[in-house]
């Protein structure tokens, strides 16, 4: 999540009540999750187990509950529950804005574009030129839409993010981890009837452009899908996943998280996807494998009946008494 202007870090340390451990002297653009920072980003890290993943990630400056090392030009900012200072970083610099009308006076659309009867356009997002926005379509705060992309009724764009952080204390619950990312759909993409798009927690979930997703179709948080690809009805992709150029899924295919789908891959009806596969080859099944290799060994897997029958024969099965 980007802020609005660079933020100096006194600033920040102030908010939410961290020592700066470091130098002083710097200033943030943005919050991210480990995988999205760059540098000049804060992070936060509540547990020794990521510690030094952040440490060494390219964020500047660290909230961190426990003063450890790390490297000179970065900082520290020491608090009790960093996963608290994060949510209070992001409540203040992406408030929560109730929309007061259907169509938000300070989102923007470009010449040529429609918004049909019943949309919702949140606040400061941004559509392009020569866009179709159809009827019962919500598009949430702060997301973009390019030019020549066209939006089914029903969809919704940069709905909150399925992440919640697990505490345990007598029992499991779960405390809902802000959302400040977005939804950026590029231009020439197609979005069928009843899509659900979820915005990314800090970063933003893409949509490559020239990529057509038929209806019923889930994307979760910070995923971010390449150019040109095709979705058919009823996919679910998981949080954080990267599908690249020109990829294919067919219907019913789910995709779980944080993985990666190589450019041009096709994954065949009913399939899952439980871990990252090449490009460029045909996959089927659940868990996927090669498409050829998985139709061979449902052919055999038909033809054991027949093999059993040739070993066991019927007669060799039971005795005359």
């Amino acid at each position: 999540m980007r802020f609005p202007t660079i933020v100096p870090l006194t600033e920040i340390a102030s908010l939410i009540g961290a020592q700066i451990i470091g130098s002083k002297q710097g200033a943030a653009s943005g919050i991210n999750e480990i995988h999205k920072v760059e540098e000049g980003d804060l992070v936060f890290v509540d547990h020794p187990k990521y510690y030094l993943k952040c440490i060494n990630s390219a964020a500047t400056y660290i909230i961190i509950n426990q003063v450890t090392d790390f490297p000179a030009h970065k900082s520290l900012l020491l608090v009790d529950e960093p996963f608290e200072a994060y949510q209070k970083i992001v409540a203040h610099y992406r408030p929560f804005m109730p929309l007061q009308k259907t169509i938000s006076d300070s989102a923007n659309t470009g010449e040529g574009t429609f918004v049909m009867p019943g949309a919702v356009i949140g606040n400061h997002v941004q559509i392009g030129k020569d866009t179709i926005i159809y009827p019962n379509v919500v598009i949430m705060d702060h997301c973009i839409i390019g030019n020549n992309v066209i939006i089914q009724s029903g969809t919704v764009i940069g709905s909150d993010a399925f992440y919640y952080n697990k505490k345990t204390t007598r029992e499991v619950h779960y405390k809902k981890m802000l959302s400040g990312g977005r939804v950026v759909v590029e231009d020439d993409v197609e979005i069928g009837a009843n899509c659900t798009i979820d915005r990314g927690v800090s970063g933003d979930t893409v949509i490559g452009a020239g990529t057509k997703i038929d209806n019923l179709v889930h994307i979760g948080h910070d995923t971010v899908i390449g150019k040109n690809c095709l979705l058919a009805a009823q996919v679910g992709i998981a949080g954080a996943t990267t599908i690249e150029d020109e990829v294919i899924l067919w219907g019913q295919v789910g995709v779980s998280k944080t993985l990666t789908i190589g450019k041009g891959a096709e994954v065949y009806a009913q399939s899952g996807v439980p871990a990252t596969i090449e490009g460029g080859r045909k996959y089927f099944g659940s868990p996927v494998e090669d498409a050829m290799t998985k139709k061979k060994e449902l052919v055999w897997m038909k033809r054991i009946p027949v093999l059993w029958e040739k070993v066991f024969p019927p007669s060799s099965k039971g005795g005359t008494g």
